[in-house]
């Protein structure tokens, strides 16, 4: 690993950003810090109560210390057997007590975690829904589900099992240090002889397992997005009989993953032998030098559980910094999900927020790239008056769907401005915007739920009553009370269960339901049958009245009756005038024309 790499894992100000969303918490965070340090304080008690135990039992002369007198109201524990009953119920009474607080200090440092990983994955999922679409075109879908469910869930490790456990546990290794010390330091430094072999084990074991859980991490963020894409692409897959490629590809990406836990495996089944080879040998240590100088068993108890005490979180106190490391890893790549800058500007204060817009629109020397290389539109200007329909008429590729997307603000435009009733777009919020837009895309997206549930999209403003409305002004209300269930049928996800016509018709009544100012038709009837877009082409005919629209369709047909139609290509505005207008140019819409209706007439020959 390199040095920067393990900078970035050691990163205290990645740890302060991580600790913002703390704050909110930050009683619950001390009150785990006090609790971590009483358990350390705790943790050399038991010992010396046995260890008084040993000695009060084998005959020797022990004084109670003047803390247990009190806690025993200054009751005569002089005689040997009212001593250990004495100490043996204060241990039992003791145990609960520090039982207690453990669990109270695993409870909080766990569900202080939850909240933090709440609230983060809200913050997360926030920053998403703001990004601009070039960064999903960019970005596997796989790896953004994996920075907001896999990616925070490891962070709350940092609290359960990272930060917080691993300062208790250091805390109680040092203070079970001092007391050892304090009881007998030539004991202290023989028994703990064999310690710098565990040392150097725990770094290896650290750095080996740190290095194997990265690899599981990128492992898992492939397996993600492996998985998201290919279930989401099965048709096509299946379509071209891919499986047994596509599987390959899995297999290989799945042994890395194997093999990467592997690795940790073993380091494990190193790690663990060795510390408990070298709590052996201390211990050994610990009773050969006790045996030669006929010291006291009570002491020999004692310090074999100091060392339990030091060495049981030494066996788990690597593994928990490799985990405290893993989740800064974590928090490393999903504040890159936080930082990026793609995003829609937040709305001006000033911003517009009318209830309503004329739908006046004009496009002025607009440039646009989707990859800051490659100009898909160059130089665009156009105006579209209120009430007039506008044809975007081009080859695939040409630039409508852009010109749409950029009106909707769904990219950002480069170079150029784009104006709506004479303001920039960008002077609108954008809520307030998309509200007066409505659009039909070609690709229809419909989420798992109710029909009723998709057309809304969940907008408890919207009653049954207007969704019905909208769908007999376009002749689809009889369609869906065919369905089981009605407006209530399930669609499964992506509306799988639906066909493509039926799709774009429930896609319609989602853009009719708002009343938009501004229509948009992004090839509305390309996926559909003939019947079904006879209902929308009579329902367009008496929706367009009144209002802006802008429709992109490939049969030329559908957008004769348009005021003024826009040929655009390679991203350029070639020609623009009405439907007569161009053919009689002879120019580029007419040659589109003739390919058309020659491609039709060549169609119905039997």
């Amino acid at each position: 690993m390199s040095e920067a790499k393990k900078k970035k894992l050691f990163d205290f100000s990645l740890l302060g950003r991580v600790f913002y969303f703390v704050r909110p918490y930050r009683g619950i965070f001390y009150l785990s810090l006090l609790l971590a340090v009483v358990m350390a304080v705790f943790a050399p008690i038991r010992p010396y109560l046995i260890q008084l135990t040993v000695d009060k039992a084998t005959g020797k002369a022990v004084t109670a210390p003047g803390w247990l007198e009190s806690l025993l109201l200054g009751q005569d524990i002089s005689d040997a057997t009212r001593f250990i009953i004495a100490i043996t119920l204060f241990q039992i009474v003791f145990l609960f007590v520090e039982t207690t607080i453990r669990f109270i200090f695993s409870f909080l440092t766990a569900s202080m975690g939850q909240h933090v990983v709440k609230d983060m994955r809200v913050t997360v999922y926030r920053k998403i829904l703001g990004l601009n679409l070039r960064q999903f075109d960019q970005t596997p879908i796989g790896t953004l589900t994996t920075r907001t469910i896999d990616d925070i869930e490891r962070i709350n490790d940092i609290f359960s099992d990272g930060l917080i456990p691993i300062i208790a546990d250091l805390l109680t290794i040092v203070i079970t240090l001092g007391t050892m010390f304090w009881m007998d330091w030539r004991l202290t430094l023989i028994s703990l002889a064999p310690f710098p072999i565990m040392i150097v084990a725990t770094y290896y074991f650290k750095e080996s397992v740190n290095k194997s859980f990265i690899q599981v991490r990128n492992a898992v963020a492939a397996l993600n997005a492996f998985v998201q894409e290919h279930i989401t692409g099965m048709q096509v897959v299946q379509a071209f009989a891919a499986e047994e490629r596509e599987m390959s590809k899995f297999k290989k990406i799945n042994a890395q993953h194997r093999n990467a836990n592997i690795k940790a495996i073993f380091a494990y089944s190193v790690f663990f032998p060795v510390v408990e080879v070298v709590l052996a040998l201390s211990t050994g240590l610990l009773v050969w030098w006790i045996a030669g100088r006929s010291l006291d068993a009570g002491l020999l108890m004692a310090f074999i559980l100091y060392l339990n005490q030091i060495f049981r979180p030494l066996r788990v106190i690597a593994d928990k910094f490799n985990v405290l490391q893993m989740g800064m890893v974590a928090a490393e790549r999903v504040l890159k999900v936080l930082d990026n800058q793609d995003a829609l500007p937040p709305d001006a204060p000033d911003a517009l927020n009318p209830s309503t817009i004329r739908g006046d629109i004009a496009f002025e020397k607009v440039h646009f790239s989707y990859t800051g290389e490659q100009q898909v539109l160059r130089d665009i200007s156009f105006t579209v008056k209120a009430g007039e329909t506008v044809a975007l008429v081009g080859h695939t590729g040409s630039g409508k769907t852009s010109i749409i997307s950029l009106l909707n603000r769904l990219y950002q435009v480069q170079e150029g401005t784009i104006r709506i009733d004479g303001a920039p777009i960008q002077s609108y919020q954008v809520d307030a915007l998309r509200k007066h837009i409505g659009v039909v895309l070609q690709d229809v997206f419909l989420f798992s739920g109710s029909v009723l549930d998709n057309i809304t999209l969940r907008n408890p403003d919207i009653s049954l009553e207007q969704v019905e409305s909208a769908a007999r002004m376009i002749g689809v209300h009889d369609f869906i009370m065919q369905l089981p269930g009605g407006y209530q049928y399930h669609v499964m996800e992506r509306g799988s269960t639906l066909s493509l016509g039926q799709r774009q018709l429930i896609s319609f009544i989602r853009a009719l339901l708002y009343n938009p100012s501004i229509l948009i038709l992004d090839e509305a009837t390309s996926s559909i049958d003939t019947e079904s877009e006879l209902l929308i082409e009579k329902a367009i005919d008496t929706l367009i009245a009144g209002r802006t629209s802008i429709v992109i369709a490939h049969r030329l047909s559908t957008i004769r009756k348009a005021n003024k139609i826009i040929v655009l290509d390679k991203g350029e505005v070639k020609e623009m005038g009405s439907h007569e207008e161009l053919l009689m140019a002879g120019g580029f819409y007419a040659r589109l024309h003739e390919m058309q209706f020659e491609k039709k007439k060549t169609s119905l020959v039997p």
